[in-house]
């Protein structure tokens, strides 16, 4: 798959959302063919020289979706498995709301009853399956995100770019799910069921025997629930929030700011977008912890029982826990792409060709 798509993005390199005719302010508009003729061959092979020294492989390509794979490896990895003590407190308060009353309270209740080590009950298969699950959702992101870019055309895929961010982060997040069910129903028994299991190696032969497969995956439906409108929300608004914030906010062009200064309004777009995200997915999140929790139950049984109030304990735990995970996911996934000098198209702009139908060119 990533070689077709590769193909297609060296093919027409400039359909693809982000990618207009500007790079990083480093490279002009190309001229159509039936235009003025371009730079002399000389000027040509030093821009091109130029371009190929700023960045280490081409967008689109093979390299590029690899190395944007394993930046999502790092970001999502590393983050959700530094914050396994908030979301360890966050499961039990929605799966046994009696006990753990609110965040403070949890934190209060874990420590004195499991101390300080506690706190990382589950941090095994957070990390092995948030991994797993990076790699497919910002992997598969920019793979989609060219695929489909490819499909509607250059003017279309400005014209829809929010669409288009939906659909590339839906089908991305459709398999990042599937790579990460089997873990999130370790780690949810290992947090919520006391004696069940402490470590990843004792909790998954368990599970195994005592349901088969289906206890791997019989989150994985609420999972999509969960996870899809999460990431819809995550990268789009991400996407459109940088986009506002260059235009409004950041007093000079992107491509006048500094690396640090763009990482500084990846993180801010991203705490924004997080914000977001945690609202929209926090029902099915506690559906998700208590169906994992129990033997037997379906989504629709936990919801039912659940109610409309149930459904939101843990919001505010969880927003903080979104908020800063998903600006923090951002920050690395963007640092990643700085430190193998991955191309980071500037924010999208108007196509010359739809500008001269528009009227808004002379």
């Amino acid at each position: 798959m990533f070689s077709s798509v590769a193909h297609l993005a060296r093919a027409n390199p400039f359909n693809a959302p982000h990618l207009q005719l500007v790079h990083d302010g480093l490279t002009g508009p190309r001229s159509s063919p039936a235009g003025p003729p371009g730079p002399p061959r000389c000027s040509r092979n030093l821009a091109a020289a130029a371009v190929e020294e700023q960045y280490s492989c081409d967008y689109g390509s093979g390299r590029f979706f690899i190395l944007c794979g394993l930046g999502g490896i790092i970001s999502c990895g590393t983050t959700h498995t530094a914050l396994v003590p908030l979301d360890l407190v966050k499961c039990r308060m929605q799966v046994d709301p009696q006990k753990y009353k609110g965040i403070f309270n949890g934190f209060s209740v874990t420590l004195k009853e499991d101390g300080v080590r506690g706190l990382a009950k589950g941090w095994a298969p957070t990390f092995i399956g948030y991994s797993m699950q990076g790699l497919c959702k910002f992997g598969f992101y920019e793979v989609f995100k060219v695929l489909y870019s490819n499909v509607l055309g250059e003017e279309n895929t400005y014209l829809w770019r929010t669409s288009l961010y939906l659909a590339a982060s839906a089908s991305a997040e459709f398999f990042a799910d599937i790579a990460l069910a089997p873990m999130e129903a370790a780690k949810v028994r290992i947090q919520t069921q006391p004696g069940y299991a402490n470590t990843l190696r004792d909790a998954a032969p368990k599970m195994y025997k005592e349901e088969g497969l289906k206890a791997f995956y019989k989150g994985v439906a609420p999972l999509w629930m969960r996870q899809i409108p999460y990431t819809m929300m995550k990268f789009a608004c991400f996407e459109r929030t940088v986009e506002a914030l260059y235009k409004f906010v950041v007093p000079k062009p992107r491509s006048e700011c500094s690396k640090a200064e763009q990482l500084v309004v990846t993180f801010v777009a991203g705490y924004i977008a997080g914000v977001f995200c945690a609202i929209v997915s926090h029902p099915a999140d506690s559906v998700v912890s208590v169906l994992n929790k129990e033997k037997g139950s379906s989504a629709s049984q936990v919801l039912q029982r659940l109610g409309f109030k149930g459904v939101w304990k843990g919001l505010f735990a969880r927003i903080i826990m979104i908020g800063t995970l998903t600006a923090l996911q951002w920050f690395i996934y963007d640092s990643v792409k700085v430190y193998f000098r991955l191309p980071r198209p500037p924010p999208p702009e108007m196509p010359e060709s739809l500008k001269k139908k528009l009227g808004l060119t002379q």
